[in-house]
């Protein structure tokens, strides 16, 4: 370990903080310096499992050797969390969503600006391979102008993946159901390639699970382009299915599968070359960890560089707000906020 390699503290232990790891792991200059947790008598057994010093969140804010904090605990804590390590002078990663509410992120983000540290949020499919070529040839005009966007989500979570922590599934914490939590990942990607939506109609509910945000949600979505979009959710589609993103232009459309192309073809040759179709497999729609760390990694390295080489980092808090957004504008649609 060289004396520039950047200590990075998770705050959480849940399922998502594996990827954290992993992600922490495989960056240049840096290392998992510490594992932070609220509970005093499971520090030794976690310890144990990361393999470096569990310590509490008031102690990891004044340790020196933490640098940054890579934030895996429930949504509802995030901004509390983010504008404190700020104020410690920490640089901070965020599981998505950045926040519950875009007032919260407004906070965190200035917060971090005021106390000149990075902010950034694990939206972990900008990071991959795959979606980047899709933005490069939306930006290269490569399908013309888009008209439409579409996403299906026909996802499955089980009785037992709510009851894992009280939190999930509530307002307070989780922020939201199916759109927030799953959602917010192939919102985004519609975001990041049509723009901000500016006219939204939604309808959504609880149909089956019993907890208080909605499991199932269908929104309509409008750009200043004039292009629309769908979003079609769920978490009661037994065993769970992969997820389409689909996106189409008056010279060509793009189909993807889960996190393989199924389609992409053009009237004309593009200047990005198209991904060739292949796999297989519903991925995140029967498990949340049926997904590769690579694009966990991608951010992580680039939170890193960010930090090294003072530049923004690819997922910034003003980039993870507007997914934030999006989800909120779907939900006053929809009445459920």
């Amino acid at each position: 370990m060289n004396a520039d390699s950047l200590g990075i503290a998770i705050v959480g232990t849940g399922s998502v903080a594996d990827f954290h790891v992993t992600a922490i792991n495989h960056a240049p200059n840096a290392h998992l310096a510490a594992v932070v947790h609220y509970d005093p008598t499971q520090f030794a057994a976690i310890a144990a499992r990361f393999g470096v010093p569990c310590l509490s969140f008031e102690a990891a804010l004044k340790h020196t050797d933490i640098h940054a904090f890579s934030l895996c605990t429930p949504s509802g804590q995030h901004a509390a969390q983010t504008i404190a390590a700020a104020e410690a002078g920490k640089h901070v990663m965020v599981e998505k969503p950045l926040a519950l509410t875009p007032t919260d992120a407004d906070a965190m983000i200035a917060a971090c600006e005021q106390a000149n540290v990075k902010l950034a949020v694990m939206l972990q499919r900008r990071g991959e391979v795959l979606f980047q070529k899709v933005q490069q040839a939306v930006t290269a005009g490569d399908l013309g102008m888009l008209r439409m966007g579409l996403v299906s989500m026909p996802y499955f979570r089980g009785e037992a993946y709510y009851q894992q922590a009280a939190w999930r599934g509530t307002w307070a914490l989780d922020g939201g159901g199916v759109l927030m939590n799953q959602g917010i990942h192939l919102l985004d990607l519609l975001v990041w390639y049509l723009g901000d939506p500016v006219r939204v109609q939604a309808s959504g509910g609880t149909l089956e699970r019993p907890i208080e945000v909605e499991d199932t949600l269908v929104g309509v979505l409008e750009f200043a382009s004039s292009a629309k979009a769908t979003i079609t959710a769920t978490t009661t589609a037994a065993p769970g299915f992969a997820h389409r993103l689909e996106l189409y232009g008056n010279k060509g459309g793009i189909q993807i599968e889960g996190e393989q192309v199924r389609q992409w073809t053009l009237t004309e040759p593009g200047q990005v070359a198209p991904v060739a179709a292949a796999g297989d497999g519903a991925g995140a729609g029967a498990d949340p960890k049926g997904i590769a760390a690579t694009g966990h990694m991608a951010l992580m390295q680039d939170f890193v560089s960010s930090i090294h080489h003072d530049h923004p980092p690819l997922v910034s808090g003003s980039e993870g707000k507007r997914s934030l957004q999006a989800v909120w504008d779907i939900y006053r649609a929809a009445g459920l906020r």
